[in-house]
């Protein structure tokens, strides 16, 4: 199964995002996919101030990135906006989707979503890929992801 999902995730494939959306079109609460959704978005903010503590900035600053994607995700279903009925559509998130979807929504939830999300693509980017954040670097915009994910629980959760 490591291999499979190895493999997968090589070409590209998300694979959390395919189990959701399995899970979603054949459920019959039409809310499941969203409560999995801000789980995921809490256990990766969990493992971010863990890799957070340990000075792993890198890995921090992607599982902050994860948390904010899945938050978007989730929002996005809950509203039915249509960048997330262009994503069913297609099959996936793209990123300039999640930025369109988070920009959208932060119009009617308020600047929590943009910017937990422009943080969460910073982290992405220069903190991730680019590794030149520090752990010290990266606290602020980690923070900002975490509230992110909190307004959303709140929103979404109760």
């Amino acid at each position: 199964m490591e291999e499979l999902i190895r493999m997968a995730e090589e070409r590209g494939i998300d694979v959390e995002d395919l189990i959701i959306n399995a899970i979603r079109s054949r459920s019959k609460d039409p809310l499941e996919s969203i409560r999995l959704r801000i789980e995921l978005a809490r256990k990766f903010i969990t493992e971010a101030r863990e890799r957070l503590n340990t000075g792993d900035s890198i890995q921090a600053s992607e599982k902050a990135y994860k948390a904010a994607e899945e938050v978007v995700k989730a929002l996005a279903e809950k509203f039915n906006i249509p960048e997330y009925q262009q994503a069913i559509k297609e099959g996936r998130w793209y990123t300039h989707q999640l930025s369109s979807a988070a920009s959208k929504l932060s119009r009617t939830l308020g600047n929590w979503v943009l910017n937990g999300w422009s943080s969460a693509y910073l982290l992405h980017v220069w903190g991730f890929h680019e590794a030149k954040l520090s752990a010290d670097d990266i606290v602020g915009y980690v923070n900002e992801v975490e509230r992110m994910v909190k307004e959303a629980e709140k929103l979404l959760t109760h």
